[in-house]
């Protein structure tokens, strides 16, 4: 049974925190401001073990918040991991603490989940906080992979962000939420066992997302509620770490998620497919980032053992291997040489 430090509510705002005082600053009033005036939604802060002078601004709020002090910072997933388990709620609402939120941003959500009890995951519209009229890369509307597991999103397609004109505001299923404002049931979320911890960070929504595709829950994007995301305030795009992660993580979820004959035939190929990675890379001078690749590959590898047991514990969990929202092509071939750049030119 879990043990719950509050009491029930519908929605859970659960906003991750480590020494990110100027963010909340920036955008925690919003927040509060936003939440309906009834006892069906809560803030929950979570203090990954912020050193800065995030406790002292936290207590300011007094009652308006509740804040969950984490002891020790063990990385992004360990944060919600912890944080979570002292939360009782129908929903929680993964946000995190660089994104600024919009009027209204609850309610289309709510009334989504409302209206279908087999959607599980609903993320909305994530537009950029620096260039306001453009998707934001993580997430954009809605995330997709392809069939060798390259991640990409209805508005943003490697780093080529569309401006938002309306084109996307159809509601979807999806194949993955991001992260950066990510709605889940809490039922089917503890069910799953949650997001990986040997993340740490990066892909750990898309593994959860397909995991739980892959149990017949729908994954949806709500276009009719925006927010706006910084991006890169956890690990910083093209920062060596985050290429580490990238591939490595990336590997990772395609070992636990894949149907058993395929599993050995697609991550070959990525890993040939990161070997001309690696190498243009180096043609371009990114030699730190470069490098990270081959990191990567090592760790995934002499890990094998470790991911193949988690494949393993998943086996009764799947239902079936699901396809939808899997691009059937390579997204690397139709963008680098058939020139599609926009989502709406991909042929599903």
């Amino acid at each position: 049974m879990k043990q719950s430090t509050f009491p029930n509510i519908k929605i859970a705002v659960a906003l991750l925190t480590y020494n990110n005082l100027d963010l909340l600053q920036d955008f925690l009033p919003e927040v509060i401001a936003s939440l309906p005036d009834t006892k069906d939604y809560g803030l929950y802060v979570i203090d990954n073990a912020s050193t800065d002078a995030t406790q002292e601004y936290l207590a300011q709020f007094g009652d308006r918040i509740n804040v969950i002090s984490i002891k020790i910072n063990r990385g992004f997933t360990n944060g919600y991991k912890e944080g979570l388990a002292q939360i009782d709620a129908d929903i929680f609402c993964l946000l995190s603490s660089d994104v600024q939120i919009s009027k209204g941003w609850l309610e289309p959500v709510t009334a989504m989940f409302d209206a279908d009890p087999k959607i599980a995951v609903i993320q909305p519209k994530i537009r950029s906080f620096y260039h306001r009229d453009e998707f934001e890369y993580a997430g954009a509307c809605g995330g997709f992979i392809d069939k060798l597991g390259y991640p990409f999103c209805r508005g943003r397609m490697f780093y080529d962000n569309e401006k938002d004109t309306g084109q996307y505001d159809e509601p979807m299923e999806i194949f993955w939420a991001s992260g950066a404002c990510f709605f889940i049931r809490a039922k089917i979320y503890e069910e799953s066992g949650g997001l990986d911890n040997d993340f740490y960070a990066h892909m750990e929504e898309i593994d959860l997302c397909w995991r739980l595709k892959n149990r017949g829950f729908k994954i949806m994007v709500c276009p009719q509620s925006e927010v706006y995301h910084m991006g890169g305030q956890v690990i910083a795009y093209g920062s060596p770490e985050k290429t580490f992660r990238n591939h490595r993580n990336n590997l990772i979820m395609m070992m636990k998620n894949l149907p058993k004959k395929e599993v050995f035939p697609k991550i070959l190929t990525r890993l040939i497919l990161d070997q001309l990675a690696f190498a243009n890379m180096i043609m371009r001078g990114q030699f730190n980032a470069s490098f990270s690749i081959i990191s990567a590959h090592w760790s995934f590898l002499f890990h094998l053992g470790k991911w193949r047991k988690k494949r393993k514990e998943l086996k009764d969990w799947v239902v079936g291997y699901s396809k939808s929202g899997m691009y059937p092509r390579s997204i690397v071939f139709d963008y680098f040489f058939k020139n599609k750049k926009k989502f709406s030119d991909l042929d599903w």
